[in-house]
């Protein structure tokens, strides 16, 4: 087995993905245990993927999965977590390339599943977490979308379309990825939901969100707005 994988799918960050890399690499080599950092790239015009290859070559638990085209989130998080099983991973993360989601939360998450949970969520809206640099509207439309999304299925996670993540091995084996069909934020929501429709422990751990240091959001409300219209699909398919 080969302890903890790390996914992070990359776009255009060339910016920012080695202080990234560098960084998660620091907190997981302080803890026991073997461990990968696999950055899934579809494509970058910007030099991602080679960069993440230099870094490779340095850090010996670095990987780059390199794919042709920019293919959707959901997709490259497909591929990455295949990847990761395949090698015989024991617990697969899951966070941003952009420093959004802060590494040194990256342990805790790592030590709730090996406490028991099958997927431990770093949440921007249970007591302790929040967001930062982010404007009224968009505060809105992502608290908003958290809250219908709740509601319509029915489901207790606070956070649904947070991306910050820990599976269980197990977990995503039980989740059928095969199966998965969503994009984006509505593929963050699939993939807790699919947890907890299958009976899995699903905790919540605060985080705080910070925006993008560096380059371009690639979120928008037209991103957010859409993902909402495909939640009563994934009621519909369970």
């Amino acid at each position: 087995m080969s302890g903890v994988w790390v996914v992070i799918p990359t776009y255009n960050e060339a910016e920012v993905v080695e202080d990234l890399v560098r960084a998660v690499h620091r907190e997981l080599s302080a803890e026991d245990g073997e461990f990968r950092i696999l950055v899934v790239d579809d494509g970058s015009p910007d030099g991602t993927g080679a960069i993440v290859e230099r870094l490779g070559g340095e850090l010996p638990e670095v990987e780059a999965l390199h794919r042709t085209a920019k293919d959707g989130l959901g997709r490259a998080y497909i591929a990455g977590f295949a990847r990761a099983l395949a090698a015989g991973a024991e617990i697969v993360a899951q966070m941003d390339a952009d420093f959004s989601h802060a590494p040194a939360d990256l342990p805790r998450l790592l030590a709730a599943v090996r406490g028991g949970a099958d997927m431990a969520l770093g949440s921007r809206y249970v007591a302790g977490g929040g967001v930062e640099d982010w404007g009224p509207v968009r505060r809105a439309i992502s608290r908003g979308g958290c809250t219908y999304a709740r509601i319509a299925l029915g489901v207790p996670i606070r956070d649904l379309t947070g991306g910050f993540k820990a599976h269980r091995r197990t977990t995503l084996e039980a989740i059928q990825l095969d199966a998965v069909r969503s994009q984006g934020y509505a593929f963050q929501i699939e993939m807790t939901y699919r947890a907890v429709r299958r009976g899995l422990r699903v905790v919540e751990l605060p985080i705080v969100f910070r925006d993008r240091r560096l380059g371009r959001s690639k979120m928008s409300a037209r991103i957010a707005i859409e993902a909402m219209f495909l939640v009563p699909g994934l009621r519909r398919r369970r």
